[in-house]
């Protein structure tokens, strides 16, 4: 007899964004946020500090910057070093999860990069710029 217990446990064993109630959705939105695309790909060539991110990524704010590595740690891709110095000193780095995460998103960025041109004739034709 299949349960609705059943049904969600197998839901949760691997994920299914269309599902409402996926936790998945929340990860999603996490890494495909602006933010997130953006630092995913900015730690994966090299660990770097708040101040360091905020300068490479232009444009973010301070607040967005510090909750949207909040949220990227509590899903396991960033770690998160903080060294007992005057003044504090911490440092980002990708999980092994989060490579994983930043190698899959590095080919949408790759795309977007590479057919620029033809997405911007369209939206210059169309009428429909951002």
């Amino acid at each position: 007899m299949i349960t609705s217990e059943t049904v969600i446990a197998e839901v949760l064993r691997k994920g299914d964004l269309l599902a409402a109630a996926c936790p998945s959705r929340q990860i999603l939105q996490h890494i495909t946020s602006r933010w997130g695309i953006l630092i995913l790909i900015v730690l994966q060539s090299k660990t770097m500090r708040f101040s360091e991110l905020r300068r490479v990524i232009n444009g973010v704010s301070e607040r967005m910057l510090a909750q949207t590595l909040q949220c990227l740690e509590g899903d396991g891709l960033i770690n998160r070093v903080a060294f007992d110095v005057v003044p504090p000193h911490v440092e980002y780095s990708l999980t092994p999860l989060g490579l994983e995460a930043a190698e899959k998103v590095q080919v949408l960025v790759s795309w977007i990069e590479s057919n620029l041109p033809r997405i911007l004739a369209h939206q210059h034709q169309s009428g429909s710029a951002g």
